[in-house]
């Protein structure tokens, strides 16, 4: 028998979560964890939900399917999340399925880490195997410029990330966090 008490019930809160979207490379995981450490808050990747639910790599699990079925996987597994106080950091193809979006905003704001195309290359270029969602026949460069409304679209609040070190874009949002209360 433990000697640690169960919790009977989930602590009364009304501070929602905070999704982070943008490109693969933008710095999602890296700024995530800097704003949770800020906040004091939980912190959730649903890229390693993904890898977790199949037990292998996100590029094994993007690689085994279609574009689509990897996006319809992804979009599941996104509205089955239900938390308080955490920031998500998301695929950054969450932004093709609307009921993904749509779920990640009921669960509080949405923020977009705006990164130049060049820095994104090259983040990309330095680790292939990040899981990427993209036909055959597709760039970066086109996922680029394709998503790149998408997300202004979902977020209530984009950071320009350009010169910012993921302490600094973590803090941005702390602020402005606190110019919506």
């Amino acid at each position: 028998m433990s000697d640690t008490p169960p919790l009977r019930q989930p602590v009364a809160t009304d501070e929602k979560c905070i999704s982070v979207i943008g490109m693969a490379g933008a710095g999602k995981s890296t700024v995530g964890k800097a704003l949770a450490n800020a906040l004091s808050w939980a912190f959730m990747d649903s890229d390693h939900i993904i890898e977790a639910h199949y037990g292998t790599r996100l590029q094994d699990v993007a690689d085994s399917m279609t574009k689509d079925d990897f996006l319809d996987v992804e979009g599941e597994i996104i509205r089955r999340i239900g938390a308080r106080r955490t920031v998500i950091s998301t695929g950054g193809s969450v932004v093709y399925r609307q009921a993904a979006i749509e779920h990640l905003q009921s669960l509080g704001h949405v923020v977009y880490l705006n990164v130049e195309l060049p820095v994104i290359l090259e983040r990309i270029r330095h680790n292939p195997e990040r899981g990427l969602a993209i036909a055959p026949g597709q760039t970066v460069e086109d996922l680029y410029h394709e998503r790149r409304a998408l997300y202004e679209a979902a977020a209530d609040f984009t950071v320009s990330c350009a010169g910012l070190s993921p302490d600094e874009c973590a803090q941005t949002i702390v602020r402005w966090l606190e110019s919506q209360s």
